[in-house]
């Protein structure tokens, strides 16, 4: 039992801490430069390190200034200055007057739905780490320092992040509470990034500059009127420096032509500066009305989004599409539906690698909701019923957002599949509608009946055959990766105009009245995957289309 309360207070804890950042920003402390001496005795008090001089003149950042809460009982600032200058940071009314600013890289998602981005695995590992967080299992290396790592193309390589230390600059992180502190909304800002850096010829080379206003529109920000533009700017800033403190070690092997390399402690993304625009009142009091920021994607980007390297095929150049639905939705249902955003995130990069992709329940748990949890589950009857409570929850809220899971009739069948699920094919018309229920109340089975007894054993071997993506998730085509996309299409036609389809096994299996598990013996293959092939699942091999011909007598 106390394992089970432990874990439901720390998510408590960590929800409460952003919600409490993101108010405590509210009420900052401000210097009016008018009566501001210059004397220096604020700055090296402040615990947050928000004093800053520019242009000789003094200014409390408030994205970082917390009126000295939860360091000493009243603002260092005020009882170190000898004229009292700080004062309580007040809410600025109207319009912010709109200065000359340097030009920004050009906006995302210019048709309004979608923008390429960088998806190598690069990309997508660090996404996990910040969607993830404390669910990934986290060591202390030989270093020192805390890391995640995992094993890349068969084991033969390894990709592994460390944590920047969050005050300490040089220095990565060693204990867990680093990673507790990330924001899962930062992934939104991360892909924003890999967005920015398909549009550079060399990213590894060259900067894209981003500004609050962009950052507000990608986000939907602009339509929260509950936050206060200091508390966006805040949270914008706070996001982005997160994303940027992810630090990362590649070890990649050789394959085909590209040759092996190896990425030590590199910056996943540098932020090279940060530029703070204000506006002054009449004390001299400056208040911060926007950002920009000036970033450079890591070295990373030179093996896995050069193109010119990936024409010579001496590199890669892989990139997907990124919907700016995924964003706005992040941002709406985080706190809610976190497990469903980590799915979200999670299946943006594994349906790149093809629709049909089938996808064990265990695996989606264990991205949803940590190992830690689903161990818990599969022991404690009440965390069981809790976890498929919530994982139904969130199929459900992916389905409302069109993406819609395709349920494995054989292992996931309709007893044990989601009451939503089950109401999917109820008729529209009342009187079908009537018809429909009346026709389940006579029957031996009801769609409302509680799941089969062992349904959590079920499920650990169900599985579901592929999801059904919102259009917007779709990859724009240029015309001509169309051409080559039709040539090759043509290509693949002439060369299985001979193969052996489903059908025709199917057909010849049941002349020779043999059994599925019969000819699995005479094939030396599993039962499942001559239902599989049967079926259309799978498509046979070349060497295993001869072996079939052979037995079965297909000319």
């Amino acid at each position: 039992m106390k394992n089970k309360q432990d874990t439901s207070r720390g998510d408590l804890s960590q929800t409460s801490q952003r919600l409490n950042w993101e108010k405590s920003h509210i009420m900052p402390y401000t210097i009016p430069n008018k009566s501001c001496v210059g004397c220096d005795n604020c700055r090296p008090q402040c615990p947050t390190g928000a004093i800053k001089i520019e242009n000789n003149e003094y200014w409390i950042d408030p994205c970082l200034c917390n009126n000295c809460e939860g360091y000493y009982p009243e603002p260092k600032c005020v009882i170190a200055c000898p004229t009292k200058s700080p004062i309580p940071w007040q809410a600025k009314k109207g319009r912010c007057k709109v200065e000359p600013r340097d030009a920004t890289s050009p906006d995302l998602f210019s048709n309004g739905k979608n923008n390429p981005f960088a998806s190598a695995i690069v990309i997508w590992e660090a996404c996990n780490v910040l969607a993830q967080r404390t669910s990934l299992k986290w060591e202390i290396d030989a270093t020192g320092y805390l890391s995640y790592s995992r094993k890349v193309n068969q084991g033969k390589g390894a990709i592994a992040f460390h944590i920047q230390h969050p005050y300490q600059v040089n220095e990565y992180a060693k204990d867990i509470s680093a990673i507790e502190v990330l924001d899962i909304r930062a992934a939104c800002i991360h892909l924003i990034f890999a967005a920015h850096a398909t549009a550079l010829d060399k990213p590894w080379e060259e900067e894209f500059t981003i500004d609050e206003r962009q950052l507000e529109k990608y986000l939907g920000l602009e339509k929260r009127k509950d936050l206060s533009k200091i508390a966006k700017l805040a949270l914008m800033k706070n996001l982005v420096q997160q994303t940027c403190s992810l630090n990362i070690s590649i070890d990649w092997p050789q394959q085909g032509r590209v040759k092996g390399f190896s990425v030590q402690n590199s910056r996943l993304w540098h932020l090279v500066k940060v530029q703070n625009h204000f506006q002054e009142d009449d004390l001299g009091c400056k208040y911060l009305i926007g950002l920009t920021f000036t970033i450079k994607t890591g070295i990373w980007a030179q093996h896995f989004l050069n193109k010119q390297a990936c024409k010579e095929r001496t590199g890669f150049y892989q990139y997907g599409s990124l919907p700016k639905t995924v964003l706005t939705t992040v941002m709406s249902i985080w706190q809610q539906h976190e497990g469903a955003v980590r799915l979200m995130l999670w299946l943006l990069f594994k349906t790149k690698m093809g629709k049909e992709q089938r996808i064990t329940v265990p695996t989606l748990l264990r991205i949803a909701y940590g190992e830690a949890k689903v161990s818990l589950a599969s022991k404690y009857r009440e965390e069981r019923k809790r976890l498929l409570r919530t994982f139904e929850n969130d199929l459900e809220v992916l389905n409302h957002l069109g993406i819609k899971p395709i349920f494995d009739p054989i292992t996931y069948p309709l007893e044990i599949q989601p009451l939503w699920a089950k109401l999917v094919d109820i008729p529209e018309d009342p009187d079908e509608a009537l018809e429909f229920w009346i026709n389940d109340a006579g029957g031996e089975t009801r769609l409302t009946d509680n799941g089969p007894r062992g349904k959590w054993n079920l499920l650990m071997n169900a599985r579901i055959l592929a999801f059904e993506l919102p259009p917007e998730w779709e990859r724009q085509i240029s015309e001509s990766e169309k051409k080559q996309r039709r040539t090759a299409r043509v290509r693949r036609k002439n060369q299985t105009a001979n193969d052996l389809v489903g059908e025709q096994i199917l057909q010849a299996r049941k002349t020779l009245n043999l059994s599925q598990r019969e000819l699995a013996k005479l094939t030396g293959k599993s039962q499942s995957w001559i239902r599989d092939v049967e079926n259309g699942r799978l498509k046979a091999k070349l060497e295993d289309q001869a072996i079939l011909r052979k037995v079965l007598n297909i000319a």
